[in-house]
Order: C-alpha cells, then structure tokens, then sequence
C-alpha cells in the first residue's frame, strides 16, 4: 500500500470539442437527454453484421457498438471485470481475432503487452489495427501526462525500453546474463491475483528465460529481491524481437546496486528513494538508469557507470510464508526488497492512457470509430453517420450532466482517493483533485508508517471518501479499514471496466458522477 499525492497535469493540446459539434446535425430535442433516444440504427438496406470487430476493452466496444449498430459484429478481448493492464489472452482470443476485419485497441500502452502481440500475430495481415488512443488530437480530443510519485520510503524501481524499434508489433527483451554479488537476486512480477511471476532467478544460473520483454517506449513495474546484504552488479543485455521470429542485439551494460548498508563506490550518484527505471536504449544501444529529478520533474537519463541503485537496510523484509513464494527462500528468511507497489503487470508510457474519463476524449474515440467503420465499409457510410450523430449528440448531453452534477461539490470537498492511477482525465476535465491513490504492495504488508501516511493525508486534506473500483475492491482491504476508522464514507468508481451491475459507458461515468457528488457533496462523506 502506498499514497501519492499528484503534481499538476499538463495538457498536450487544448480541448477541441466546440468545432466538432457545430459539425453534427440536430437530430431533435428528445435527443438531447443522456441516456434517452433510440439506440443505434442498422439502416434499412442492412441484412446483418457486415464487419466483424474486435476490440481490446469493453469500454472501446460499447462505442463500437453504437456508431456500427446491426452492421458489426463486436468482441472485446478483455471481458467484463478484466483489467486491460494485465489480462492474458486465450487461445479462444487468438482464433477471433483471426476472424475479425478491424481490430480497435486504446494505445498509450494501456494494454498488457500480451495483449498486443496476440493482435498482431493473429490477425491478418489486411486487417487494420486502430489504437484510438494515438491519434485522440486530431478528432478532438486531449492528453495528459501520466504521473506516477507512490511516496515509497525506498527506491521505486521499474524496467524500460527507449527508442524507435522498426516492423508492427516488434518488441524489445532484455536478458540478465552475469550477476556478481554475495547473494542471489530475483526479480519477479506479481499479477493481480497475488501469483508471483519469475522474470530473474540468479540462483540457477542464468538463461533465455531470465528475461522481460517490453514495446518499445513502455516501462513496466517489478520487484527486486537480494538475499543477502553486500554490493551487486548485474549485467544485461537486449535483442530486438520481430513477429517473423528474427532477433537482433542492440547492447547492454551492468547496473551496480548497493544492498543492506553496503558503501558505495566513490565518485557514483546514489539513486535511494523516488521512481527510477533501468532502461534499454534501443537507439544508443545502452543501458541506462532514468529517474525523476524531485526539485523538478524532470526526467534524467545517467550511464549506468556513474549510478549506483541503493536498497537500504529500512528495505529489509521476511520472506512470505505462501508456498508460491519459496523461490525467494525459507518463510521468514531475510529480504532486501525494492517494492514492484502496483499490483498486476503494469505497462504504460508516460502518456495517461485512461482518455474516456473525459467525456470529450469519449467523443473524439467515437468520431475516429466512424471513420475507420466507414473506411472497412463504404456501403455503411450512412448508418455510420447517423448512429454517430445520435450517439455524439447523447455524450455531449452527458458531458454537460457531469459536468453539473460534479460542479455541485463544495470545491474544498473535490479530493480524490482511489485504489488505482486511472482517473487524471476526470480530475481535469470536471475540476477535481487527487489528493492520492492507494495500491497494495504485493506480497507484503504496509508499515505502520505507511499507514500513518495516509491517514494523515485523509485528515489533511479532510477527504470525505475514499473510492474503490469494482475490481480493486479485494484488494483494498487497508483503503477500506483506514476508512472506517477515520470515519469516512467507502463508495465505488469505475476506471478500465464494467462489472454486473454497469454495462456501458453512458452508465459507467453518469454513475461515477453521482457517486462523486453523493459521497464528496455532504456532510459524513455519504453512504459506505
């Protein structure tokens, strides 16, 4: 567990939603009310799904569903109470996408790598692959700048490939190849089940499966566990890894880090608290260490010669007792551990990737969704547009519900604390703030610091509530109880997914408004 409390978000591009909309006809007044109207149409020469479309998220074919109507034939990949950052695709996922005719992801690396890649193996090579996500400005829409400060009390260290890789789908694996040192290291991710994931295991020496494979310009979060106190250098390497199978190398270096109190070398920048990732540069072919400079904000790349990655004695844990755990050694058998503190396989860029917060991205995925329909199927061109414009005019009714219903909020009451990193879009768009997130550290317990930390926060900042998403919510556990001791309301939202009781995107953000403003707007942080 762990709270951050955010810098400012910085917009990309200004918001573009008023020159679309002079675009789109009055359809009539009864349409104007979100959520009323008539649902998509099939057009009256239609006989059936003309396209058949896949999807990565639920969220991306519910829009799907509305602008293509009775002429498409939507899947989602990731089902209903999936996470998209960590869902892995299944044979039965492989052989629809080898059937579909338009394939439609978010992009900004919100998906699991996995994901991806299934895509771009599997579908055919005639069949477009529209990540919405990148190309959000030019219909419309905005982005923001994803900003990642969990406040750990020790290094936060990730994994990242920089640089350009050539060919669709092509990936970057960086392989552990020596490690010297006193004691073994393993790093391993722990998905959103609590499972560890191996990626490093020195103890039996080290082969092709000591490895992480990442897209290009994306980072993912891991944990970094040494046996025994001492200094440690880890040499790595990287090969780029193409969809025909032929790899290519493109460097590596040796990363030094000081573990339990040990000296450091002289003349050496000490990396021990913050974010930092250990990164391929597939451009320069070297290894870097990135980190964010605190004074401000900056990200600064360093040769791995001159860095040295602490783990300090105040890191020192107890091997877990679960038996899926007895690779790290003995229950209770000493630990230095730098802390992977966001749960599942979370790869992303520095782009927020959760665009459909704000209702106006939500309009500008629909325009892009009409065009690439329209491209797949030219004789649906009129259905397109008048499903589009039905649908277009019933988001910018929502958009203005939430807008109002969020703007009913005492703007001291406005302060976000959720269980996942997912919602800067919804802060910036309707004037709200993320006083912090709180995830569970895999695999350990939170300090009573920690813990003290965030009801500090909670008391600071006089947060009314605390929010929890649906598929979150068992992990929660701390979020919930520091709640119910503070005395402060425990409600829902929803970030990446629908779950039983929502089953669309129109629901899904009138829901998180009336939420918000049922929990945030009174007294006693509203109902638990």
């Amino acid at each position: 567990m762990s709270v951050t409390r955010t810098r400012t978000r910085t917009r990309i591009r200004a918001r573009a939603r008023t020159r679309f909309r002079a675009a789109v006809p009055v359809l009539g007044a009864a349409l104007l009310l979100a959520g009323c109207g008539a649902g998509p149409d099939r057009g009256p020469d239609d006989k059936g799904a003309a396209l058949t479309v896949s999807t990565t998220t639920a969220i991306i074919a519910d829009l799907v569903r509305n602008v293509g109507g009775d002429r498409v034939d939507v899947t989602s990949v990731v089902p209903h109470h999936g996470d998209p950052h960590s869902y892995e695709p299944s044979p039965g996922d492989a052989a629809r996408i080898a059937r579909s005719e338009l394939v439609f992801g978010n992009g900004l690396l919100l998906e699991e790598p996995g994901i991806m890649k299934m895509i771009h193996t599997n579908a055919p090579k005639k069949t477009p692959k529209v990540e919405l996500g990148d190309r959000l400005e030019q219909y419309g829409g905005s982005v923001i700048k994803l900003t990642e400060d969990l406040g750990l009390d020790v290094l936060w260290l990730g994994w990242a490939v920089e640089g350009e890789v050539a060919g669709d789908g092509s990936q970057v694996r960086t392989t552990a190849t020596a490690l010297e040192g006193p004691g073994d290291l393993r790093v391993y991710l722990t998905d959103t089940l609590g499972t560890p994931q191996v990626v490093i295991d020195s103890a039996d020496g080290f082969d092709a499966r000591d490895s992480l494979t990442l897209p290009p310009e994306a980072h993912t979060h891991v944990n970094w566990a040494f046996s025994k106190p001492g200094t440690y250098r880890l040499t790595v390497q990287g090969r780029t890894e193409t969809l025909d199978g032929t790899p290519a190398p493109i460097g590596g270096g040796t990363v030094t880090f000081v573990v339990g109190g040990a000296t450091a070398p002289a003349g050496r920048t000490v990396l021990d608290g913050g974010h930092a990732d250990i990164a391929l540069d597939a451009g320069s072919r070297t290894v870097r260490v990135r980190s964010d400079d605190p004074a401000t904000g900056r990200r600064v790349h360093r040769d791995v010669d001159d860095v040295v990655l602490s783990v300090p004695d105040r890191a020192r844990e107890n091997v877990p007792k679960e038996e899926a755990y007895r690779f790290l050694g003995p229950p209770g058998a000493p630990l230095w551990v730098l802390p992977q503190a966001v749960i599942g396989r979370h790869v992303h860029g520095d782009l927020d990737p959760h665009a459909w917060e704000d209702v106006a991205n939500a309009e500008a995925y629909v325009r892009r969704i009409q065009a690439e329909l329209t491209k797949a199927d030219p004789k649906g061109r009129a259905t397109y547009e008048r499903n589009a414009a039905r649908y277009l005019k019933r988001l910018a009714a929502l958009d203005d519900e939430v807008a109002r219903t969020l703007a009913a909020i005492p703007e001291q009451r406005r302060k976000l604390i959720t269980t996942h990193d997912a919602f800067g879009y919804l802060a910036h768009a309707y004037h709200l703030e993320i006083a912090g997130f709180v995830v569970p550290v895999p695999s350990r317990e939170p300090s009573a610091a920690e813990v003290e930390r965030l009801r500090a926060t909670i008391r600071e900042q006089r947060v009314p509530a605390v929010f929890l998403e649906p598929n979150l919510a068992a992990r929660a556990d701390v979020l919930r109880r520091v709640a119910e001791d503070e005395g402060i309301g425990i409600c829902t939202i929803y970030g990446d997914s629908f779950d039983d009781k929502v089953h669309d995107y129109v629901a899904m953000m009138r829901h998180n408004a009336n939420e918000l403003a049922r929990c945030l707007g009174r007294e006693g942080g509203g109902a638990r």
